[in-house]
């Protein structure tokens, strides 16, 4: 099972993106996804910049992938994603369906992201037909409804025309807004931000009356306030998910890679609070230390 490394989710300077991927390159993933997928204010690296750091770690060895905007509401918005089609060398990864028709447009491959909203066979089908080649799921499916949904592939005979990635690391992105919550918690407008997430690499916690991590705030996104975890869930991924995907959120995250990478034994050590409740039929923020049964 192959081990990619997602797109960066936070607002971080220049070098600090540069000095992290350039770290990525000692770890054992295979594929990078780059490029800002929150907010387009986001600018300390503009598209030329991904273009040429996709470059540099393609040259490398990686396959990259350049990652799209989630929620799109200008057409300068539409306008860059037309220009990282335009390229035609490596594929996207479209979070939005205006990104899959563009990229459908130029012929060019595309990886769907978990935002793209696929429950069932059919609309996996689509987007196949429109040139699909990963399939990254919405991060509330349980590891049943996948199961189901790639035996009906299998079925159907396609199941061999994509891969399957599963989120299996980070803070869940849950849900995108027109408001930054960022820029409110300081309170800003969104219009005068003045880029105020930069102060919150990790993003910004919000807990419950108890204490409890509610959500982590990320500008206009909208994350679990636990960091999703499936280390001890890969034996049930076992010949039938194709990679496991590895949030990009702080630089000690690329030590997860290996974690992830390395044979599968007895369960992984685990101090911190973690959930897995999504992958096993259970509320999101939920906790379950042993793998459940496979649906048979």
């Amino acid at each position: 099972m192959n081990v990619h490394l997602g797109p960066l989710l936070f607002f971080w300077p220049r070098q600090q993106v540069e000095d992290f991927y350039r770290a990525a390159l000692e770890t054992p993933c295979q594929r990078i996804y780059l490029g800002e997928t929150v907010c387009p204010k986001r600018r300390e690296l503009k598209t030329g910049d991904w273009l040429a750091l996709a470059q540099a770690l393609t040259a490398a060895g990686k396959e990259v992938v350049l990652s799209t905007l989630t929620l799109i509401q200008a057409p300068a918005e539409l306008s860059i994603i037309k220009k990282l089609c335009e390229q035609g060398e490596l594929q996207i990864e479209a979070n939005d369906l205006g990104a899959v028709q563009l990229a459908h447009e130029h012929g060019l491959p595309f990886v769907g992201g978990p935002a793209l909203n696929v429950y069932n066979l059919d609309t996996l089908r689509i987007l196949l037909d429109k040139g699909m080649t990963t399939w990254v799921p919405p991060v509330e499916l349980s590891r049943d409804w996948l199961l189901r949904i790639h035996r009906a592939a299998e079925a159907a005979g396609v199941r061999d025309r994509f891969q399957l990635e599963v989120f299996g690391y980070g803070h869940l992105p849950l849900a995108w807004s027109a408001r930054c919550f960022t820029a409110r918690a300081e309170n800003r407008p969104k219009d005068e931000c003045e880029l105020v997430c930069i102060k919150y690499p990790g993003g910004l916690r919000a807990n419950t009356q108890e204490g409890q991590p509610a959500f982590n705030l990320n500008g206009i996104q909208t994350q679990s306030g636990y960091c999703y975890n499936l280390i001890n869930d890969r034996d049930g991924m076992a010949g039938w998910v194709d990679a496991v995907r590895i949030s990009a959120h702080s630089p000690a995250c690329l030590e997860w890679i290996a974690r992830f990478k390395a044979p599968n034994g007895k369960p992984w050590p685990l101090a911190s609070r973690y959930c897995n409740g999504y992958w096993n039929q259970l509320p999101g923020m939920e906790w379950l230390p042993a793998p459940a049964s496979i649906e048979a």
